[in-house]
This record gives C-alpha cells, structure tokens and sequence, in this order.
C-alpha cells in the first residue's frame, strides 16, 4: 500500500513554528510519517533555543505524526540526548535514527540512515560517540549490509551526483556554502539503490533528473531508479523549498522501462570485465554462500598453484560490500566488526533446547576490514579496537549462556589465522559445561591434533592488561581456540524460560582481553602454531566440536544447509534473546 510521506530540511530549533505548520498540512493530507533531513536542533547558544527546546520535551510543543530523524552538522543538544536515553524517544512521535541505522515502518518502507559528516582522522574517537555528527568510513561500509533502502538519509551528497545532470544548480555559491561531497556516500548509494536519496542544505533546494541502476544478474531486467533532492533549511532568506511530499509504495517493483528525463547512474559502474571465478576457500569462507553445485568434492587433495589474486572485498562473502551478502544472517553490525548466524550450523535449533535456547547459537563474529589475519591489520588503533569488540561480542554471548542456561553452558570459539587466507573471523559455538569442566574439550583438541600428526598446542600467554602480549598482533600463522568454563549453577540463578523477566538485574561482563574468573567463569586459551605451508584442514574446529557433542553426521556445514526460511527464524530468535546484551543498541 502507498504511503504518503512529507519530507523537512534543516529546522534549526525553529521547533513551534515548523511543527505547528507540519501539523495543518497533516489534518489534509493525512501523511503517513515525515522525515527531518539536516539540523533539527540548533548549537543551544540562544535563549530562544533554549526555550524551543524546553517547550519541546515539556510538550507545550506538540509533534502531530511519527517523525524520524537523524544528525545533521551539530551534535545534538545534553537534554535531547537524556530523553533519548530514559525513553527510546525525544518525545511523543519525535524518533531519533542514530547517527547510522536502518529502520523499517510500520508501512514497511525501510529507511536507511548515516547522519554527519566523514571523519577522516582515523585516530579521532569522536565517532564513537553516536550523538556526534561524525562517522567513520567502516561505518558507512557497515550500512551497505542493508543490501537495499526505500530512502537513504545522508548529510553529505554523494560525489560526482551531478555528473550527467542538467538541474538548475547556484552559480553564487562560496566554498563555505558548497556541499561537500563525500565517495563513501556515493558507494552506499550505488549499493542500497534507494528510491529517494534524501539530503539538506541551508540555503537552497535542488532536486535532480531521477537515475537508474544497472540491472542485476538476478533481476537482469529491472532498472531500479533513485531521486536525489536536497532540502533547504526552514531559516533559509531566499524563501527556497524546505518542505517535500511524495508518495511511496515500498512493494512496487522496480520500473522494467526507463521513463522519459531519466539519466544514467552519476556513479561509475561496476568493472564491465567478467569476475574470475574465485578459488576454493576451503568451505570455511564460503559460509555466506549458497552451496556450489559445481564444486568437485572428488578431485585429488593436490595443492594447485594459485594463478589468481585472492578476491577483494567486493567479492568477499564476510565483506559488507559484496552485494550478494546474506543479510539475514546479520544479528548485529557494531563498530569494527559484526555478529552473524552461522550457515549450515552444527547444532540445530534443538540441540541446546535442554538449556533455554531454541536456536542453534553457531555464531560468526567478523571485522570489517578485509584482511587474512587480525595482524595484518597495518594501523595499530584499528587493529586494537578491532581485536576489543571481536571480544566483546564474544563476552557479550558468553554472558548471554550464562543468564540463559544458569552456568550448565560454556562456549569454545577458535579463529584460523593464515596469511594465504581470505578474510580472518571467529566461530562462537556453545558447549554443555560439564564437558568444560572435565576437560574433554581441551583434551578433544590435543588428541585430534595428534592424530592428525599437527604440531602440538600450546597454552597462550596471559593477555592481562599488566601483560606486555597484544593478541590482536600474534604473528605467524596459527590455530587459536578459547574454551570458557562458565561459574557454577547456583539455586538462585535458574535457567531462564522464555525472556523471562528480570531484565533489570545486573550481569557482570568478562573484560574483553583478560581471562575471565569468578562469578564470569574461567577461561584457557591454546595456540597450535602452523607453517606457511602446512596443510592444515579449515573444518579441524568444527570436525572437534561434532565429534565431541555427538554431531558427526553435521560436520560438513555443506551438507546441512537450511532453507532461507529457517536461517530467519533463527536469526530472528536469536536477535531476540540477545538484544539484552547486544552493546551496539
């Protein structure tokens, strides 16, 4: 069903006169929802702002319909940001998207949103504060895992959108005035293909000729079109359009013919080369993919020369930037890396029903950045806040196990690190914790590693804060594996049923890079160093794991694979009993 959308450029605090018009315009027009692109807010250096801002959360100053914003050039104001905090919203129908997020209306149209402006100093932590109008290039990769939009919200433009374009532009304008445009934007654009790019600019409107995607493979004769407009503020002099209506049925398909005044893409295309087939990644990094049917299980094990370049991040099944990604598989996107479901999971949805979990809890935890080994990772502040939140997604499920399965639970995660691989992630897998506490898990790993004529593990340094060992720049490459004893069960912490309630009662959470003891368990680490040149099988942690729980017959994830039905709801389930814990919300 079409939804009737009214769009506003920049209010600049001018919140009683903007919201009073919004609210006679909607008694007629009966929108459906409103977008505010630019500053909604002001700097706070008046008292008339002060005043607007105030009469705002006190609600002398009503909002009519559920309006959604995001960040513009300022940061928004202390008491913006604690009403934001004690109630999810500034305040009734006034809905703030974070400064990049994805959402999706009861209307069904999804909005995508990446608010402020790049931060090209990767030194800076300013985007770590998500009131702040800055945003890191790996978040703007992050949000291509939307894989498409209705309406993408950017204060930048994208570069090159005039490209091809014959819209009345101002010829007055100074550097100062001039929108900056930005290639991550451009990239998230030519990604999402929204319907509607919507940005802002103070002092003038500008709207240019809609432009169509290339089709795609699976789609090869659909012509996806985008609209780019650009709102002027509420406050601009020039009396330029900061108000924009339209209407938007979400369920459309795309248009099969290319309407007249209609331009190409401003961005440049896709390479028209034909893509080289990728080589084998040893079915471990093909995770996100569907399974090759091509693939020859039956060939001789001989090592053939690779005659071509490892495949880039376009082409990576962990990298955001692929296309072809499986976004729902994602349960969580943070700020180096992100959380999915496992394709063609060990367990199943029923092998940890015994212990409060109804999905199979075979989680992948993968940084953003493209690369084979955590330390290849050449500047040293991403590396270290890569390996940080690797860990805290690690300790964020192992807490999770801990309230849920009342310490009958612990958990193995390993990571193979090899500079010849693809793109380095770690797999999180649950454990009944009386095989932990036996020894059984670390003593499967020695025993396989034995049998298989491996070199033998070793028990890692400790990674203590007091400790000179960075783990995140382990050289060499290496088999790495975490077992974590979870504390003891005790009558006061029963196993969770259902969500339970008691989401108020406090948790501890394990520090990132310490072993965990006490009331979060206990945690052991083993290395099993490797050659370059060693043969060493991609599947050793899982073919461990099945052996041990009994799960032999699930030890090629290839030939378990779910349908794209099943791998929702168990997405969606585990969303679900993790948002809890989930740190990036």
């Amino acid at each position: 069903m079409a939804s009737k959308i009214v769009v506003i450029g920049g209010v600049d605090c001018e919140l009683r006169d903007v919201f009073t018009k919004l609210a006679k315009l909607h008694v007629k027009q009966n929108f459906s929802f409103a977008i505010i692109v630019g500053d909604l807010f002001g700097d706070c250096s008046t008292e008339h702002e002060l005043e607007q801002i105030s009469a705002l959360l006190s609600g002398a100053i009503a909002v009519p319909l559920p309006t959604y914003f995001s960040l513009g050039s300022r940061p928004l104001p202390t008491r913006v940001i604690e009403a934001i905090e004690a109630n999810d919203e500034v305040c009734p129908n006034l809905y703030f998207l974070g400064r990049r997020g994805t959402l999706k209306t009861a209307e069904g149209v999804r909005i995508v949103s990446l608010g402020g402006k790049l931060e090209t100093n990767s030194s800076s932590n300013q985007t770590a504060d998500k009131y702040q109008p800055r945003y890191s290039e790996s978040e703007a990769r992050a949000l291509h895992g939307a894989h498409a939009a209705d309406i993408l919200l950017t204060q930048q433009w994208p570069k090159g959108i005039r490209t091809g374009s014959k819209a009345a532009f101002p010829e007055d304008l100074t550097p100062a005035t001039t929108p900056e445009e930005v290639q991550s934007v451009a990239d998230l654009c030519a990604t999402l293909k929204p319907r509607y790019h919507l940005s802002s600019t103070p002092s003038f409107f500008y709207e240019r000729e809609p432009f169509f995607h290339l089709p795609t493979e699976d789609d090869p004769d659909a012509k996806p079109l985008t609209r780019f407009i650009s709102l002027a503020s509420y406050t601009n002099k020039t009396k330029q359009k900061w108000m924009y209506a339209f209407t938007l049925d979400p369920k459309a398909p795309a248009p099969l013919s290319i309407p007249a005044g209609t331009t190409a893409s401003p961005f440049p295309p896709p390479s028209t080369l034909k893509r080289k087939p990728l080589p084998n990644q040893q079915t471990s990094y093909q995770r996100f993919a569907a399974p090759d049917q091509n693939d020859h299980e039956h060939r001789p094990r001989k090592r053939a020369r690779n005659t071509h370049a490892p495949p880039g991040p376009e082409q990576c099944f962990f990298c955001l930037s692929n296309p072809n990604i499986a976004t729902h598989l994602i349960t969580s996107i943070g700020e180096e890396s992100y959380l999915t479901t496992a394709k063609g999971p060990l367990p199943t949805a029923q092998t940890f029903e015994p212990y409060t979990l109804n999905f199979p809890t075979h989680m992948l935890i993968i940084p953003f950045t493209h690369t084979p080994t955590l330390a290849s990772i050449a500047d040293d502040s991403t590396r270290h806040a890569t390996f940080t939140e690797m860990n805290r997604y690690r300790s964020a499920l192992q807490t999770m196990l801990n309230r849920r399965a009342a310490g009958r639970l612990g958990a193995v995660t390993w990571e193979v690190s090899r500079a010849n691989g693809i793109h380095v992630h770690w797999q999180f897998l649950p454990v009944p914790a009386d095989l932990v506490k036996r020894g059984l898990v670390e003593a499967a790993f020695k025993v396989e590693a034995e049998n298989l004529k491996y070199p033998r593990f070793v028990e890692a340094a400790s990674t203590s804060s007091d400790d000179h060992a960075d783990p995140s720049s382990e050289r060499g490459d290496f088999f790495r594996v975490w077992v974590w004893d979870p504390p003891a069960a005790s009558a006061e912490s029963p196993p969770v049923e259902g969500e339970g309630e008691g989401g108020s009662e406090q948790h501890p959470e394990p520090k990132p890079q310490e072993p965990t003891t006490g009331q979060t368990g206990q945690e052991k680490t083993l290395l099993l160093p490797l050659g370059p040149e060693f043969r060493f099988d991609l599947q050793f942690g899982r073919r461990v794991m099945a052996k041990l729980m009994g799960l032999e017959k699930r030890i090629d994830w290839r030939k378990d694979v779910q349908s794209q039905a099943q791998e929702e709801a168990d997405a969606v389930a585990f969303k679900e009993a993790f948002k809890e814990f989930d740190f990036t919300l």
